[in-house]
Parts: structure tokens; C-alpha cells; sequence
């Protein structure tokens, strides 16, 4: 099992930043991680991905360029730099984690069990 907890959401003007957080515990050893939002009315859709140890990432065309993740082994917490937010980009974010020993990163919704409760980003214009 794997627990996750999210922070660092908020309310921003468009142009600005935001950093997300999301804290992994129980059996995380090489577990991948992403973020997925969720806007009203709307599927659930991958943002980010990075892989166990941190060395591959992806991203969706969306968000490319404008948005980073990264990840801190040592505390089990994944991030997600956002800047040059978009109104568009409001949306309830969730964490999201594989089970164990999983190789590289993954945009697939299916390949998460675990989710966290999520996060509000309110992007105004």
C-alpha cells in the first residue's frame, strides 16, 4: 500500500506560480509518480510523470516548458513547479503513485492505484 498527501495549492493569477507537493508513504521503494487534473465536467488527464529514482520524466504537450516535476528520494516527495499558469489550467490536481518496482514513468491513468485527495489550482485571468 501506498499513501499519499498532497499540498500547495492555491489561487494565482494568470503568469504566475505555483509549487505542488505530494509526500509518498509505505511501500514506495521505485515507485513511479505523477500528477493528473481534473476540471469540471472534464476527464481526469496526466500532467507529469517521473519514474522511481527520478531519471525519466514526461510531460503533457499542455503543459510542456511552463511546467517541471522533480523528486527527492531521500524524503519521498514528488514536486511540480508551475509557472506561466493559464486560467485553462484550473483544475483539482492529484498525486497519484504505481506499486512497487515499477521501470521508468508512465502516462496511463490504469498503471496508478493510489491516489491522493488532490489539490485546487484556481488560475484567474
Amino acid at each position: 500500500q501506498v499513501q499519499l498527501e498532497e499540498s500547495g495549492g492555491g489561487l494565482v493569477q494568470a503568469g504566475g506560480s505555483l509549487r505542488l507537493s505530494c509526500t509518498a508513504s509505505g511501500q514506495t521503494y521505485s515507485v513511479a509518480m505523477g500528477w493528473f487534473r481534473q476540471a469540471p465536467g472534464k476527464e481526469r488527464d496526466f500532467v507529469a510523470g517521473v519514474s522511481g529514482f527520478g531519471r525519466t520524466t514526461g510531460y503533457a504537450d499542455s503543459v510542456k516548458g511552463r511546467f517541471t516535476i522533480s523528486r527527492d528520494i531521500a524524503k519521498s516527495t514528488i514536486y511540480l513547479q508551475m509557472n506561466s499558469l493559464k486560467p485553462e489550467d484550473t483544475a483539482m490536481y492529484y498525486c497519484a503513485a504505481t506499486r512497487p518496482y515499477y521501470n521508468g514513468h508512465t502516462e496511463a491513468r490504469t498503471d496508478y492505484p493510489y491516489w491522493g485527495q488532490g489539490t485546487q489550482v484556481t488560475v484567474s485571468s
